[in-house]
C-alpha cells in the first residue's frame, strides 16, 4: 500500500483529505510539526507528500528546497492561492505537481496516480545486496527505509555492473554505456564517478562492492 503524508495546517482539508486516499486504497499519514517536515520524511519514508505552501510560519516552498536536498520522493504542492509565482517557484525547487484549493478529488487522485505511474519501481526497480535501486528516479534505497539519491552517472554505471554482476567490465566499456545514454564522460570523471559510488554503498551498509582489477576494469561483487 502506498504511503502518502499530508503537511496541511487546516485540519478539516487534512481530515477530507485523509479520507479520501484511505478510501482510494492509499495509507495517509500526517504531520502537525511543520518545523520537523524534513525529519518526518526520511523517518516515514512516505512514497508522496502533499504539501501545503502556506504553512504557519513557514514557507511550503522552503521545506521543498530541504526535502529536496536528502530526497527525491514526488511531492504535489496544494495551495489556495493562485499566484503565479508559487507556482513557478514550486517547480523550480523540484515539485512534481502543483494543484489549487478547491481542488476535485477526482482529479487530484489522478494527478496522485500519474505520478505513481511516472515513478513506480514495482518493475523498474532492481535488487542489490539488500538495497533497492530505481533506475527511473536516481536513487537507492536501505533495508532501514533511507534513500539515498545517486547522480545520473552513477546510476548509469551501478545499473550496467549490476547487470554484469560478477564478471569484469572494462573502463572502456563503462564509458561507452554513457556516452550512448548521452552523457560525456572521459576516464578521470570516470574514476571520480566510480570513487562517489563506491562511497554511497558504503553510507548504505554495502561495503567493497566495487573491485577494481589493475588494467582491466571493475568487478561488481
Amino acid at each position: 500500500m502506498k504511503k502518502i503524508l499530508i503537511i496541511e495546517d487546516d485540519r478539516d482539508n487534512r481530515e477530507e483529505l485523509s479520507v479520501l486516499l484511505s478510501c482510494s486504497g492509499y495509507e495517509a499519514q500526517y504531520t502537525d510539526k511543520f518545523d520537523r517536515v524534513v525529519e518526518d520524511v526520511a523517518k516515514n519514508s512516505p512514497d508522496l507528500v502533499l504539501l501545503d505552501i502556506d504553512l504557519p510560519g513557514v514557507d511550503g516552498k522552503e521545506i521543498l528546497r530541504d526535502i529536496r536536498k536528502k530526497s527525491e520522493v514526488p511531492v504535489i504542492m496544494v495551495t489556495g492561492s493562485q499566484r503565479e509565482a508559487d507556482e513557478i517557484f514550486s517547480f523550480g525547487y523540484g515539485a512534481d505537481d502543483y494543484v489549487t484549493k478547491p481542488y476535485n478529488p477526482t482529479l487530484l487522485l489522478l494527478r496522485i496516480n500519474n505520478i505513481f505511474k511516472r515513478t513506480s519501481v514495482s518493475e523498474d526497480s532492481i535488487e542489490y545486496m539488500g538495497l533497492k535501486i530505481n533506475p527511473v528516479r536516481n536513487t537507492m534505497t536501505d533495508p532501514s527505509g533511507k534513500e539515498i539519491v545517486l547522480t545520473k552517472n552513477e546510476n548509469l554505471i551501478l545499473c550496467h555492473l549490476i547487470g554484469k554482476r560478477g564478471t569484469i567490465v572494462s573502463r572502456d566499456e563503462l564509458m561507452d554505456h554513457l556516452w550512448n545514454n548521452s552523457e560525456f564522460i572521459n576516464d578521470n570523471t570516470l574514476t571520480v564517478n566510480v570513487s562517489r559510488l563506491r562511497a554511497k554503498l558504503e553510507s548504505a551498509g554495502v561495503t567493497d562492492a566495487i573491485e577494481t582489477r589493475k588494467g582491466l576494469g571493475y568487478v561488481l561483487r
